[in-house]
């Protein structure tokens, strides 16, 4: 195979064996990503020099006999939200337009540690808000299965990397859904861990505790992994979730015994219609589970769509506190100004009270769900969306509003703190397109190591596939 269709681990081993070179293997990506990045919009900005010099730093450790690293050699765009020291630092956005960075956020040195090169900094949309990468001036992330639709939001970037060869692996971040929107729309396994997982770092403050970082990949094994070499760090963490009982990697190997699956298809957080197509996905894969010796039943829904306000006061609220002189306020995109707008109107006994509500919430998902091991969904509404089809400049209350009715599932697990992983197990023709539809499950707080036994379970039992052919945009 070429060196930009193996995973991860594979890539990892092949430098550790000595089958290639950490080098060689930053050469092939950096190719492939100057030629494919601005079609499918993976990249803010490529970092050829650094790669290449982070790729003969591996081969030099190499050469002494130090293999050890789990990722060793692996390309690893970091997701344009966090800043690496001495590269350009946007966050999507106009208004930081040439902005260098002066320090390494840590999770840059987390995955440094861990033997990767960054290739990077992908791309997303204006401070990570909404769920389409669209950045003003420069292409939208779109997924390789179709150029004319979304890579989603706000790790379109990265998953339009991994999804089109040019990465094997990406950090991303997740918020309301920025991990697993990608994955769903670009045909990949991507991971929410639970709140309190993977630390902040020293440079952020983990807030209400609804985001956390990790990874966009083509396999749970390396997803496993990364989430191996992520958790754990930090002192004084404000959020905590209970140690794995072993390694993440090794629940990915593992069979996960017979779980109790409840499965809803009935959306959360928004009155929306269903595609047949995600429907269709979800009732084949709780097939599966019943044929692979599960007990799968309905689950409930566990709260009312009106109680989910919660999250959007805390959202305007964080879009508020981003640090910006007044005098960029009017070059910021309409939907940020809006949601700045709603923040700064937001009381703190409004405040106060959302994030009542949202611990209220947790205890009532945990009610509704706690009976079941893993809770099965689609993991959005609708097929990747066209490009331009969710935005709307003219009215970014109408735009958030579609936002969350393509997307009424996967916050729940950010306002409740839960772990959930959007998975490829299924493909539909939409318009003559085969498209990659996501399938979501969710766990109760803390339990990865099920979910990634089950998620390797069903990738043996289902599978999926990469077809890394882009189609020409001409």
């Amino acid at each position: 195979m070429e060196l930009t269709e193996l995973d991860a681990l594979a890539l990892a081993r092949a430098v550790r064996e000595q089958a290639t070179t950490a080098t060689e293997v930053a050469r092939a990506h950096l190719g492939r990503a100057e030629r494919l990045s601005d079609v499918v919009g993976a990249f803010a900005r490529l970092t050829p020099e650094r790669a290449l010099a982070e790729a003969a730093e591996v081969d030099a450790a190499v050469a002494r006999g130090e293999t050890s690293a789990p990722l060793l050699g692996v390309p690893c765009p970091i997701k344009d939200l966090n800043p690496v020291a001495g590269v350009g630092w946007e966050a999507g956005s106009v208004v930081l337009r040439g902005n260098l960075a002066e320090v390494d956020d840590d999770i840059v040195g987390w995955f440094r540690a861990a033997g990767t090169v960054v290739l990077g900094k992908s791309a997303t949309p204006e401070f990570g808000l909404p769920c389409y990468t669209e950045p003003e001036g420069a292409p939208a992330a779109r997924t390789p299965w179709d150029l004319r639709r979304s890579a989603g939001g706000s790790s379109g970037g990265a998953a339009a990397a991994v999804a089109a060869g040019l990465a094997p692996i990406a950090h991303a971040s997740d918020a309301g859904g920025s991990i697993r929107i990608p994955a769903s729309a670009c045909g990949l396994v991507g991971l929410k861990a639970s709140r309190g997982r993977i630390s902040a770092g020293r440079l952020r403050v983990p807030g209400p505790g609804l985001g956390t970082d990790g990874v966009l990949s083509r396999t749970v094994a390396d997803t496993a992994a990364a989430l191996d070499v992520l958790s754990g760090h930090g002192v004084g963490e404000t959020y905590h979730a209970p140690a794995p009982a072993s390694t993440f990697a090794e629940a990915a190997g593992r069979e996960p015994g017979r779980l109790r699956i409840g499965v809803l298809t009935t959306p959360v957080i928004a009155e929306a219609d269903v595609h047949p197509a995600c429907l269709e996905a979800a009732t084949r894969i709780a097939g599966t589970l019943a044929g692979l010796g599960h007990d799968v039943g309905e689950a409930a829904v566990p709260f009312p769509v009106e109680r989910w306000e919660a999250f959007g006061a805390l959202w305007a609220v964080g879009a508020a506190s981003i640090p910006l002189p007044e005098a960029a306020e009017p070059l910021l995109r309409p939907l940020t100004r809006w949601l700045r707008e709603r923040g700064r109107h937001t009381s703190g006994v409004a405040y106060a009270e959302a994030v009542g509500a949202v611990q209220r919430l947790t205890v009532e998902v945990a009610q509704a769900w706690d009976a079941w091991d893993v809770v099965l969904t689609p993991t959005l509404a609708q097929p990747p969306a066209l490009v331009g089809e969710l935005r709307d400049d003219d009215d970014p209350a109408a735009d958030f509003a579609a936002q969350t009715r393509f997307t009424p599932w996967t916050s729940v697990y950010n306002l409740s703190g839960r772990p959930a992983v959007s998975l490829p197990l299924h493909t539909a023709v939409v318009e003559r397109r085969e498209l990659p539809i996501g399938v979501m499950f969710g766990g109760r707080f803390g339990a990865e190591e099920t979910l990634l036994s089950l998620a390797a379970q069903l990738e043996d039992a289902v599978g999926w596939r990469h077809p890394f052919v882009v189609v020409d945009p001409v």
